[in-house]
Parts: structure tokens; sequence; C-alpha cells
């Protein structure tokens, strides 16, 4: 017979390791160890040509809010205990929480999505962006990235990194946000006019991020201006900068807009194998330069032809009134012609150790008179 005391003691136990349903550990971003973090970077690196790459392709780096720069990632890019992995994975995970909205975009949607009423919607001529939003009725993460064809459906169950994000390196930047900034970063997917795959805000949320359940119903707002910036201050207090352009903006994200607000010459990465790319500019009194040859974290260097992502890092450091330089931005937009007319955008922090590790990483650059040079 138990006595009273271990029956207490019993249930006191029960009543600790019984795990709880559906938002019982926050939606956040979540690092290797499976920590929620406020903000993390992943540099998915691009297979390595003319050897078999121990990772064939899915190899990454990751810096999050406590790195003093690039660590290897302990897995690969498609394990379910990754970065990546644990913070995307939350959207298959939290099967029974109904108060729970996502919206997932993607000008390259999933290969599994068909007959659905996204289907219709040209990719061509929505915004060039991708990204996931996820979030409760507390808080949220917004992950901006280069990947085509990911992340999948919801229904699909699981979590996994296709194929077609393998053979080149690409960029992700996850931030988690509290509750009350989710109905901006709505604003800026409405200028955006992103393709939207898959979606769901539910009613309980609905009234509290009208502008999100907006971009899930495909509703665009009739005066939306051309292009907006914002400043989003995530969960932990770091500020970001959103940079959101419609197609009506019709000029280049980079010389026309980010190097001129962040008073800052720019080397940025982009992919380079479509047509109309734009050269390098010097036009306007700031210098955003294409990057030509890359190696983030001492791994090792590859051309950016063999680099899908879309990064921007500032030439200098921030001086010491906190302008002028240190910005890294990560976003989902190319520098060509065809992209001047698309929705697009990128997010920008100023953080030492973070355009460290960006900085160092471009080696070479095109300068304005089309010269190969050392950034």
């Amino acid at each position: 017979m138990w006595t009273d005391t271990e029956m207490f003691l019993l249930i006191s136990l029960l009543i600790v390791f019984v795990p709880l349903e559906g938002g019982s550990t926050p939606i956040s971003c979540y690092n290797d160890k499976g920590d929620a973090v406020d903000w993390f970077y992943l540099y998915k690196l691009p297979k390595q040509h003319g050897r078999k790459a121990r990772s064939e392709g899915e190899m990454y780096l990751l810096m999050d809010k406590g790195s003093e720069g690039w660590t290897e990632g302990k897995v690969t890019v498609n394990d379910t205990s990754g970065a990546l992995g644990r913070t995307v994975g939350q959207l298959y995970s939290q099967g029974k929480n109904t108060e729970l909205a996502y919206i997932l975009y993607n000008d390259q949607k999933p290969t599994e999505v068909r007959g659905n009423r996204w289907e219709s919607s040209s990719g061509s001529k929505r915004g060039h962006t991708k990204g996931v939003v996820l979030l409760d009725k507390n808080q949220g993460f917004w992950l901006v990235h280069s990947t085509p064809h990911f992340p999948a459906v919801r229904q699909a169950g699981e979590y996994y990194y296709p194929d077609s994000g393998v053979n080149y390196g690409q960029n992700f930047i996850c931030v988690t946000y509290p509750l009350d900034h989710f109905q901006t970063i709505g604003e800026q997917l409405q200028i955006n006019q992103p393709n939207v795959y898959d979606c769901d805000v539910p009613e309980s949320l609905a009234s509290l991020v009208p502008a999100l359940a907006a971009v899930c119903d495909e509703k665009h707002a009739s005066k939306t201006a051309s292009n907006r910036s914002v400043t989003l201050t995530s969960k932990d207090g770091a500020k970001f900068i959103s940079f959101a352009k419609g197609a009506s903006f019709k000029n280049d994200l980079y010389h026309s807009w980010v190097a001129p607000t962040l008073q800052s010459d720019l080397l940025v990465q982009f992919w380079i194998r479509s047509t109309g790319i734009l050269p390098s500019d010097c036009s306007l009194g700031w210098k955003v330069l294409d990057i030509q040859l890359i190696n983030p974290g001492q791994t090792f260097t590859f051309k950016t032809s063999d680099d899908h992502s879309k990064w921007a890092v500032s030439t200098a450091a921030a001086g010491g009134d906190g302008v002028g330089g240190g910005w890294v931005c990560v976003g989902d937009i190319n520098r060509n012609m065809a992209e001047e007319a698309r929705g697009g955008g990128t997010v920008c922090q100023q953080h030492p150790a973070v355009w460290k590790a960006y900085r160092s990483a471009a080696l070479q650059c095109e300068d304005c008179g089309g010269s190969t040079i050392q950034c």
C-alpha cells in the first residue's frame, strides 16, 4: 500500500512529466542544440564540384545571438534535429494546436502542390520572395530564405529539405518576434505580393493580424506603397530593418534604396545565372559591388555562380555613431532587370560579429568599371 506521502510524490512526478498538448513550447527560431533563440543566420554551403563532398551539398554554417562567428552545423540541413529542421519542423509538429497561424510563400513552390487555389497564381507575376511565417497568440518567427520549393506544405506532415536546394549555396535569416509585430510583417508581405502556396490564419488570430489574413486570402491593399522600410524589434530587443518593394517600384533594391538608406557601400551576393544581370553600380554616390568569389567561415572557396543566396554586407564596419557601416542584409531578390519590376526584399541588422562573418566571406568583387578586384 502507498502512504499518503508516497502517493503525493507520485502524482507530482506524473504532473511534471506529462507532456502538454499543442503550444507547450514557444514558437521560436531554434539552434542546433534545441534552444529557443532570438535570431539566427544559416549559410547552406554549395555542393563541392570535382570531388565527393562529405555532406553532398547539405553542410551549413550557423550563427545566432550568442555566437562570435560562424560555427559548423552539427548535422545536415535535411536533419530534423538541426536549426532549420527544428525551426520549420514546428509547422508539422503542432498538429493539435488550433491557434496557430502560418504562411508559406515561394516564387518556386514545392513540386507536390497541385490542384489547389494557389495553383493558378503566376509566380513570375508575383514577388520574387521566399519565406515562412509561423506564430501563435504569444509570438512567432519570420524566416526569409533563398531555397526553391521550400518548405513542404503542412499537409505533407513532416519537414524535409528539397533536392532543388542542395547544389547551390543558400541563405536563411530567422528572427523571433512578439505577436504585435506580425501585423507589420503582414503589411510588408502585402507590398511584396508573394506567391502563397499554403497558409492558415484562424479566426482567433485573424482579428489580431488582419494583414497576414489578407495575405493568406491573396488580398492586397488597393493603395499599397511601392516600397516601405520598417524597424522590427525581436522578442529580446534586437533591431532589424525590413525593406519591402513591390512591382511598381521598378528599380534595383540595393543601389537605389538600401545603400542610400543605410548610408553604406555594399557588396552584394545574388544569383547570377539569369538574364539581365545588373553590373556593379556607383551612380548614386554609394558603391554597390557584385561579389564574384566567396569563402564563408574559412570552409572552401566558391564562385558566386555556385551560390543562390541573396545577401549584402557593408564594405566598412559601423562608425562610432553607429551609422554608415556594419550592416548585413539577407533577402530573397536578385540584381537583374526583370526583378526590378517584381516584389522582394531584405532584412538588415547592424551587428559586429554578423558583419565580420559576412564581410570576411567576400573575397573578390566586380568594380564599377567591370574589373575584378579584391573586396
